[in-house]
């Protein structure tokens, strides 16, 4: 199953994993650390909630207007 991965840096260093198909998030210390604890807390939470994907989710980023 492939599932969505959103990384953002961590304010005290390293990173931050979510999966917004399931609302799972952990932390790492890298991009490859982050990804794994991610994988396995998704692997753990859909051992308890099964999960019916339909089709890859549509990932793009867009820009606000930055105040002065």
């Amino acid at each position: 199953m492939e599932l969505t991965a959103v990384l953002t840096p961590a304010d005290e260093g390293g990173f931050v994993a979510l999966n917004p198909e399931t609302g799972t998030t952990t932390q790492g210390e890298s991009v490859e650390e982050a990804l794994e604890n991610l994988r396995e807390a998704t692997a753990l939470y859909l051992e308890e909630f099964p999960l019916s994907v339909k089709g890859h989710p549509l990932v793009t980023v867009f820009s606000v207007p930055e105040h002065a």
